[in-house]
C-alpha cells in the first residue's frame, strides 16, 4: 500500500475536475469538524480512489481530497446530543444516516459523515468501500500465501528429489558390486572345469566349423550394426541433434550465469542499500534505490523458476522438450519493458547519487566483494538490457537445427516471433524515450529553460556552431571583420534544429547556454529560408563573394511582432547543404501539415488525422508492408517491413515526406536495392505520374463520391457560404498592381493565426523546392465578387490581389517561395488557350480544390473539364515537386554516391535537364532545379578541407620537430586535426554490411581500415617515444607530457585522440614499468585515470555516449565504438524477413548509427596546420614494432627474479 503521494495543484485541480464531471458517486454530505458537536456540509465528489470535497456544488476549486486506498468503511451510530433541543430536530438529526471511513496510515483520523436518506449513505458506503480496493489488497494476501505454500512444496520437493537421487547412487554401488561378484563366480566356475574333453561328444572338426560359423554370423552382425550406427553418426540429422544439444547446454550455462548476475546485483547491492537508505544518516533515499534498481529483483524471481526448469528438462536428456518452458516465460517478460525503457533514467540517477561521497564510498565498498569480480553497478545494471536479443538469437540457431518435423518447431517459431515483437516495442520505446531525454538533456543546459522542448512531439534533428552575422552591417562587413568573427567567436551560436522550432544560443564562459533575446527561439512555420540572396537585394549585393557563398538567411515574420532577419554562416559548403536540406525537409513537413488543415477545416467534414487515416494502407499491416506501434515525424506509424515495391511507394507520396524515412531511405537503399532503381523510380513518377503513382495515392486528392452530384444548390449569388472565401471559379486578369508591394508580406501565412482559414492555401510546391519558404499567399480564385463579397476580404487578400505576378515571379528566388503566376491557361481540348480560361490559384490552391472536392464534390463556378485539367496540372507539379524534393536531399546530402557512381550522376543530370526543357514548368521549379543541377555539375572547388595524402605528400614542409620541443598544445591540436581528417574522410556506405570484418575488408572498406591503421600509428608513436628516453626521469616526464596532450584532446572533444594515448600507456611495454611510474606524479595518475573512465569500453562505452551526448561538435568519437553497435545490429537481425519485406526497422537502426557518425564528421574543426608537427606525428621511422618495445621495456626494467 502505498503510504505517501506526490502531486502537484495543478494534477489536483485537473483531477478534481474529472471527479465534478464523470465522478462515481457525486453530492452533499456532513463532516463532522475538529469540534465534536459541529457538521459542516459540504458537496463530495468521488473519482477513483480520491474523494474531493467543496464548499458547494458550484465551487470550481476542492476544499479539500482524501486518498481512499486502503481505507475502510462502516455504518456508526448516531452521536449523543450534549444540550437538549426541540423534539422535532432531534428526531431529525436521529434519522439521519451515519458512517466513518477509517485510514490505513498512522495518525490519520478517521473521516466521520453524515447523509439525509439511508440508502444514499449506503451507495456512498458501497462507492468508498470499491474505491479503497480492499477486495484486491484481499485477494493479494491470497496470493501471497498461496505463493509461499507453492515454495514449501518446491523445497519439500527438492528435498524429497535429493534424497531419490542418493538412494539411487546407492543402489547403483550396490548393483555394481554384486556385478563384480557375479564375474568373479564365474571365472571360478570356468577354473574348476576339467581339461581333458568328453570323448562322448561331438567331432572335433563338427566342432571347428560351428564355431567358424558362430564367429562370422557375430562378425558381420557387429560390422552391420557398426555401419549403420558410423552412418548415422556421420549423417546431417545426428550432426544437428549434436548442435541443437550443444545450444541447449550453452544456453542452460548462460542462464544459470544471467541468474547469478541477478543475484549479486540484488543481494549485493539493491537489499543492502535499502538497509543503508532506513539508517539514521542514509547516503541515499529510497526513491532514489527504487529509480536505480527498477524491477530488477522482479526479474531475478522469474528467472530463477525458468533456470529451474531448464534444469529440470536437462535431468531428462537425451528427451529436451522446451517449448512449454518459453510458453510460460513469455507473458512474464513484459517486465523488460519498464526496465529497458528506464535504463537510462536509471544510470543518471546512479550517476547523480554518486557525487555524494559517502554514497560513493558505500559502493565501491560492495563493488569490492569478490562475488562482483571486479565489476562495477553499472555493469550489472546493463546485463538485463541483452537478455531478449540473447534469447533471440538463441531460438534462432536452435531453430536453425531444429527439424521441420520436429514436434517442438511451431512452438520454438512462436516463442521466436513473439519475442522479436517485445523487442521491436521494446527498441520504438527506447527511441522515444531517448528523444525526450535528448530535448531535456538540451533544455537542462540552456539557463533560462525552453518551454518548447518540453512538448514530447518535437524531435531532435541536428546541432552544430554557426557564426551569426549582424544584419545591419552584413552588407558593409569586409574580409577583416568576417575574420575577426571567427577567431573571437563573436557571432558564434549553437543552433539546434527540432522539428518545429530552430534555436540559437550563445555559450558563457563557463560551458552554459543562454538563448539570445531577439530571435532565440525561432517557430519555423513564421521563417522563410533564402538559401542564395537575389542579386537585386541591395543588403545582399556581393555578400555571396564576401562570404563564398556560406551564408544563408531566415526571414522571421511572427504574426503579432515586426519581422526580423537572421543571417547565418556555416563552416563549409557541405555544412550548409546539411543545414539547408534539414531545415526545408521540417518546413515542408509543417507547411504539407498547415495545408491540409487549411483544407479541410471548413471545406470538409474530414479532419487531417481522419484522411490520413481513411488511407488503411498508411498504417495497417498488409502482406507486403507492416507496422511499428511508434509514430515518425508526420505522425504516421513508422514502417516495420515492407517490399521494396511498398517503400519506393511510400518515398514518392505525394502527401508527406517523412524525414526520419527519408533519411533512412538513403542512408541504406544500397542492402536493398540499387540506385539505379530509385532513380528510374524518380524519374517514372516525373515522367507519368499517373501510371506511376498507386491510384491508393491518389484517391484521397479526388475522391468524387458519387453522391456528390445530389447535393444541394448552392444560394442564388452563385457562393457557397463555406467555400467562397477559399474556393470558387477563376477570376478574370487582375490589374497591373504596384511594383512596391511587399511580397513575402503578401505571401506569408501563419498556419497558427485565426485568419488562416480566410486566406489563399500555402504554396507546397515553393515550400517542398526551396529549402524553407514560407507558404506562398494566394488570393482566393473567385468570380466577380459582389459588393458584399468584396468587402470580406481581408488586407492581405487585397494586397495579394493587387501584387503583379509577374514581377513576383522574377524577383524573388525559390527559397522565398514566390506565388505561382495567375495567368495559367487551362489546356482545351482543341489544343489552344482561352484567354477566358485564366486561373488566379497557385498548385497548392488547386490541390486544395481537388482534396476539397473529395468531401464536397466540385467546387461553385468549375465545370468538369476545368475540373480535370486541375486535376492534371496539380499531380504533374506535386509530382515534379517531390521528384525535386528527394533529388535535392541526395545530392546536397548524399553527394559521395554520385562522386563514386559517374554514370549514376549522368543519369540524374539528364534527368534534371528533361525537367528544365518542360515547358509547362513554373518559374520557381525552374530555378530549383538549375539550383540542383549546379551543385550536382560542380567539380568541389570550395572543398578546402585537407586531406592525410596531401599532408603525408607535401614537400617543401619544414624539418620535422622532436617530441621534446613541441608543446602539448601544439600536439594535441595537430592529433586532433589529424583524427578528424581521417573521420571525415570515411564514406557512410562503408558502414553497411559489416565489410570491415570481411576477408575483402580492404577492398570493401578501405577508409575505416585507414582510420584503424592510423589509430595502431598514433598508439605505438606515443609508446615509442616513451620507450626512446634512457632515464626514468626522462620517461616519467614523456608519460606526464602526453598525459597532458590527451586531457587537452579532452577539452577539444577528440576522444578517438585521448584512447589513442590512453590505450599505448596501457600497452604491457609501458605498464610494467614500475620505477617509471613510481616517479609520475599523483595528479597525472589521477588524471589518467579520470581519462580512462571517460573512454571505457565498460558498458558499451556507456561514459562515452553520454559525453557525446552532451557535448557539441566538433568531436572525434571513437569509430570502433559505432562498429561494435553496426555488428551487433547486423548479427542480430536480418535484412529480410523470412516472407522476403526488408527489415526497415534494422535500417532505421542502422540510418541513426550513421546519422550520428556524420554530425561529427560534418563539423570542422578551426584549427590551423602546423606541417612541422603533422610531419612529426606521421613519421613511421619514429615507430618501434611491438616485439621490440617489449624486448626495450625488459631491458629498461629486468623482470624480478621469482
Amino acid at each position: 500500500m502505498q503510504k505517501s503521494v506526490r502531486y502537484n495543484e495543478g494534477h489536483a485541480l485537473h483531477l478534481a475536475g474529472l471527479a465534478r464531471r464523470e465522478g462515481t458517486k457525486r453530492g452533499f454530505l456532513s463532516r463532522r469538524a475538529a469540534e465534536a458537536s459541529r457538521w459542516h456540509e459540504k458537496w463530495f465528489a468521488l473519482y477513483q480512489n480520491v474523494l474531493f470535497y467543496f464548499e458547494g456544488e458550484q465551487s470550481g476549486r476542492p476544499a479539500g481530497l482524501y486518498l481512499l486506498e486502503g481505507c475502510s468503511c462502516e455504518r456508526a451510530p448516531a452521536p449523543p446530543r450534549a444540550t437538549a433541543g426541540a423534539g422535532a430536530a432531534r428526531d431529525a438529526l436521529d434519522k439521519q444516516y451515519y458512517f466513518t471511513v477509517l485510514f490505513g496510515h498512522e495518525g490519520q483520523k478517521p473521516l466521520e459523515l453524515r447523509c439525509e436518506e439511508e440508502q444514499d449513505g449506503q451507495e456512498w458506503m458501497e462507492a468508498i468501500h470499491q474505491a479503497s480496493y480492499a477486495d484486491i489488497l484481499t485477494e493479494r494476501e491470497v496470493l501471497m500465501q498461496k505463493y509461499i505454500h507453492l515454495v514449501q512444496i518446491v523445497e519439500t520437493e527438492k528435498i524429497a528429489a535429493n534424497q531419490l537421487r542418493h538412494q539411487l547412487e546407492d543402489q547403483d554401488t550396490e548393483i555394481e558390486r554384486l556385478k563384480s561378484e557375479i564375474v568373479a563366480l564365474h571365472k571360478t566356475k570356468e577354473r574348476m572345469r576339467p581339461h581333458q574333453s568328453n570323448q562322448e561328444g561331438e567331432d572335433p572338426d563338427i566342432k571347428k566349423i560351428k564355431k567358424v560359423q558362430s564367429f562370422m554370423r557375430g562378425w558381420l552382425c557387429r560390422r552391420k550394426w557398426k555401419t549403420i550406427v558410423q552412418d548415422y553418426i556421420c549423417s546431417p540429422h545426428a550432426e544437428s541433434m549434436r548442435k541443437r544439444n550443444q545450444i541447449v547446454f550453452a544456453m542452460v550455462e548462460a542462464e544459470s550465469e544471467y541468474v547469478h548476475q541477478l543475484h549479486v546485483l540484488v543481494n549485493g547491492f539493491l537489499r543492502p542499500l535499502r538497509m543503508a537508505a532506513s539508517s539514521k544518516k542514509p547516503p541515499i533515499s529510497h526513491d532514489d534505490v527504487s529509480s536505480i534498481f527498477l524491477n530488477s529483483e522482479t526479474i531475478m524471481f522469474l528467472h530463477e523458476i525458468f533456470h529451474q526448469g531448464l534444469k529440470a528438462r536437462i535431468a531428462n536428456w537425451p528427451t529436451l522438450i522446451l517449448a512449454d518452458l518459453f510458453d510460460i516465460l513469455l507473458p512474464m517478460l513484459n517486465i523488460y519493458q519498464e526496465f529497458v525503457r528506464n535504463h537510462q533514467y536509471s544510470l543518471q540517477v546512479l550517476a547523480n547519487c554518486k557525487q555524494n561521497r559517502d554514497f560513493d564510498k558505500l559502493l565501491k565498498q560492495y563493488e569490492a566483494n569478490p562475488a562482483c569480480e571486479g565489476r562495477m553497478l553499472e555493469t550489472f545494471l546493463t546485463y538485463p538490457m541483452f537478455q531478449i536479443p540473447r534469447y533471440i538469437i538463441t531460438l534462432h540457431e536452435l531453430l536453425a537445427h531444429t527439424p521441420h518435423e520436429h514436434v517442438e518447431r511451431k512452438s520454438l517459431q512462436f516463442a521466436k516471433s513473439k519475442l522479436e515483437e517485445l523487442s521491436r516495442v521494446m527498441h520504438d520505446e527506447v527511441s522515444d524515450t531517448e528523444n525526450i531525454r535528448k530535448n531535456l538533456a538540451i533544455e537542462r543546459m540552456i539557463v533560462e529553460g525552453c518551454d518548447i522542448l518540453l512538448d514530447t512531439s518535437q524531435t531532435f534533428i541536428r546541432q552544430g556552431s554557426l557564426i551569426q552575422v549582424p544584419s545591419v552591417e552584413r552588407g558593409k562587413l569586409s574580409k577583416v571583420r568576417l575574420g575577426s568573427l571567427s577567431l573571437k567567436k563573436e557571432g558564434e551560436r549553437q543552433c539546434f534544429l527540432f522539428t518545429k522550432h530552430f534555436l540559437i544560443c550563445t555559450r558563457s564562459s563557463g560551458g552554459k547556454l543562454h538563448l539570445l533575446k531577439t530571435g532565440g527561439v525561432l517557430s519555423l512555420i513564421e521563417c522563410t529560408l533564402i538559401e542564395e540572396p537575389d542579386a537585386s537585394d541591395d543588403d545582399s549585393k556581393g555578400s555571396g563573394h564576401m562570404f563564398g557563398h556560406l551564408d544563408f538567411k531566415i526571414v522571421v515574420e511572427p504574426p503579432h511582432a515586426a519581422p526580423f532577419t537572421v543571417v547565418l554562416l556555416a563552416p563549409s559548403r557541405q555544412e550548409k547543404a546539411a543545414w539547408m536540406s534539414d531545415i526545408s525537409q521540417c518546413v515542408d513537413n509543417i507547411r504539407c501539415n498547415g495545408l491540409m488543415t487549411i483544407v479541410f477545416e471548413e471545406n470538409s467534414k474530414v479532419t487531417v488525422p481522419h484522411m490520413i487515416k481513411s488511407d488503411a494502407r498508411l498504417h495497417k499491416d498488409d502482406a507486403d508492408i507492416c507496422f511499428s506501434k511508434t509514430f515518425n515525424s508526420c505522425k504516421v506509424p513508422q514502417i516495420r517491413c515492407a517490399s521494396v515495391e511498398r517503400l519506393l511507394e511510400r518515398l514518392t507520396d505525394l502527401r508527406f515526406l517523412s524525414i526520419d524515412f527519408l533519411n533512412t531511405f538513403l542512408h541504406t537503399y544500397r542492402l536493398f536495392t540499387t540506385a539505379a532503381v530509385v532513380l528510374a523510380k524518380l524519374a517514372d513518377i516525373y515522367r507519368r505520374p499517373f501510371t506511376s503513382i498507386p491510384v491508393r495515392c491518389l484517391e484521397l486528392f479526388f475522391a468524387c463520391s458519387a453522391s456528390a452530384s445530389g447535393r444541394a444548390e448552392p444560394p442564388a449569388d452563385g457562393r457557397s457560404p463555406r467555400l467562397s472565401r477559399k474556393f470558387s471559379s477563376p477570376p478574370p486578369p487582375p490589374p497591373a498592381a504596384s511594383v512596391t508591394a511587399s511580397p513575402v508580406r503578401t505571401r506569408k501565412l501563419s498556419l497558427s493565426s485565426p485568419s488562416s482559414s480566410r486566406t489563399g492555401p500555402l504554396d507546397l510546391t515553393a515550400s517542398s523546392l526551396s529549402g524553407s519558404p514560407p507558404a506562398a499567399h494566394s488570393p482566393a480564385a473567385s468570380p466577380p465578387p459582389h459588393p458584399a463579397a468584396t468587402s470580406e476580404l481581408t488586407p492581405a487578400e487585397r494586397a495579394g490581389m493587387e501584387s503583379t505576378p509577374a514581377v513576383d515571379a522574377m524577383e524573388l528566388s525559390p527559397c522565398r517561395s514566390p506565388s505561382t503566376p495567375r495567368h495559367l491557361r487551362y489546356r482545351q481540348q482543341g489544343g489552344q488557350a482561352a484567354d477566358s480560361t485564366h486561373c488566379s490559384v497557385s498548385p497548392a490552391s488547386a490541390f486544395a480544390i481537388a482534396t476539397a472536392a473529395a468531401g464536397h464534390g466540385s467546387p461553385p463556378g468549375f465545370n468538369n473539364t476545368e475540373r480535370m485539367c486541375d486535376k492534371e496540372f496539380i499531380i504533374r507539379r506535386t509530382a515534379t515537386n517531390r521528384v525535386l524534393n528527394v533529388l535535392r536531399h541526395w545530392v546536397s546530402k548524399h553527394a559521395q554516391d554520385f562522386e563514386l557512381n559517374n554514370e549514376l550522376k549522368m543519369n540524374v543530370l539528364n534527368l534534371l535537364e528533361e525537367v528544365l526543357r518542360d515547358p509547362d514548368l513554373l518559374p520557381q521549379e525552374r530555378k530549383a532545379t538549375a539550383n540542383i543541377l549546379r551543385a550536382l555539375s560542380q567539380e568541389d572547388q570550395d572543398d578546402i578541407h585537407l586531406q592525410l595524402e596531401d599532408i603525408i605528400q607535401m614537400t617543401d614542409c619544414p624539418k620535422a620537430e622532436c617530441f621534446e620541443s613541441l608543446s602539448a598544445m601544439e600536439l594535441a591540436e595537430q592529433i586532433t586535426l589529424l583524427d578528424h581528417i581521417v573521420f571525415r574522410s570515411i564514406p557512410y556506405e562503408e558502414f553497411l554490411g559489416q565489410g570491415w570484418m570481411k576477408l575483402d575488408k580492404s577492398e570493401r572498406t578501405p577508409s575505416i581500415m585507414k582510420t584503424s591503421q592510423h589509430f595502431n600509428d598514433m598508439s605505438n608513436l606515443v609508446a615509442s617515444q616513451i620507450m626512446n628516453h634512457a632515464d626514468v626521469s626522462s620517461r616519467a616526464s614523456a608519460i606526464e607530457k602526453w598525459v597532458a596532450v590527451a586531457d587537452i584532446c579532452r577539452c577539444l572533444h577528440n576522444y578517438n585522440g585521448v584512447l589513442e594515448i590512453t590505450s599505448a600507456l596501457n600497452r604491457s611495454a609501458i605498464y610494467r614499468l614500475k620505477k617509471t611510474w613510481a616517479k609520475v606524479s599523483k595528479q597525472t595518475k589521477a588524471l589518467m585515470d579520470k581519462l580512462q573512465k571517460t573512454v571505457s569500453s565498460e558498458g558499451r562505452f556507456k561514459n562515452l555516449r553520454e559525453t557525446l551526448k552532451n557535448c557539441n561538435p566538433p568531436a572525434v568519437p571513437y569509430l570502433g565504438m559505432y562498429l561494435t553497435d553496426l555488428a551487433f545490429i547486423e548479427e542480430g537481425t536480418p535484412n529480410f524477413t523470412e516472407e522476403g519485406l526488408v527489415n526497415f526497422s534494422k535500417m532505421r537502426m542502422i540510418s541513426h548509427i550513421i546519422r550520428e557518425i556524420r554530425q561529427f564528421q560534418q563539423t570542422s574543426y578551426r584549427i590551423d596546420h602546423q606541417p612541422k608537427v603533422t610531419q612529426y606525428l606521421l613519421d613511421k621511422a619514429l615507430i618501434i614494432d611491438e616485439d621490440t618495445l617489449y624486448e626495450l621495456s625488459l631491458k629498461i626494467e629486468p623482470r624480478l627474479p621469482a
